[in-house]
């Protein structure tokens, strides 16, 4: 994998995000995330500011892999690009977008499930993809049959990722992290639990350590 991407796969987990107050949340949520070991964050447009939120962050700890999740639109990757987001994650693959990014020369990590979607992302180029919704697309099982025909790619599956599969999936060579919003739910951020979302963070990262044979 190139630089970035291998650097997202150390990780090993990506927080997937829904600020409603990116004012007050942001910059502490940061701190939060990078003292539980994990400086890595995709803020989702699934809520309105999701690119001032990434500016807060990025602010906040400026060593922090900070990106935007739930991109449909070039609107979204011009505004992530000018609040110094650094990867671009979509639901679905759709190859305008793709090549847009590639363009604005922006990481991008396309959702793809079917054997068409990785064909495409192939075209591409792309060595890394999401796979979304992981568990109600197959999760594992899916993810290890397309690595047959495809093994050119890694995966970051995400949507019903939590602490209980999260060893699973990372035991998986083909697997480079796993998305969730386990350890940033709407509940933890609205009312401010920056410490139980650290602790949820230090249990990922032994989690990942134990998967790949470090713990």
């Amino acid at each position: 994998m190139n630089p970035f991407n291998a650097a997202i796969a150390n990780i090993g987990v990506v927080p997937v995000i829904k600020l409603n107050n990116p004012e007050r949340d942001a910059a502490p949520l940061a701190h939060a995330l990078c003292a539980g070991g994990v400086p890595v964050a995709e803020v989702t447009f699934r809520a309105a500011g999701a690119d001032k939120a990434i500016r807060l962050m990025k602010q906040a700890e400026p060593e922090m892999i900070v990106g935007a999740g739930t991109v449909t639109t070039k609107e979204h990757i011009d505004a992530t690009i000018a609040a110094g987001g650094q990867f671009i994650v979509t639901p679905g693959l759709d190859p305008e977008l793709v090549a847009y990014a590639q363009e604005k020369n922006i990481p991008i990590f396309p959702g793809c499930t079917t054997p068409t979607d990785y064909h495409t992302a192939l075209k591409f180029g792309l060595e890394l993809i999401k796979f979304f919704p992981a568990e109600q697309s197959g999760g594992l099982a899916k993810i290890k049959a397309m690595s047959a025909p495809f093994p050119q790619f890694k995966v970051m599956p995400t949507g019903g990722i939590s602490l209980k599969n999260l060893k699973e999936y990372l035991s998986a060579p083909v697997i480079a992290a796993c998305g969730g919003s386990y350890m940033v739910t709407a509940d933890l951020i609205d009312n401010q639990k920056w410490d139980e979302i650290t602790d949820l963070c230090k249990q990922s990262v032994e989690i990942v350590k134990e998967a790949r044979g470090n713990g």
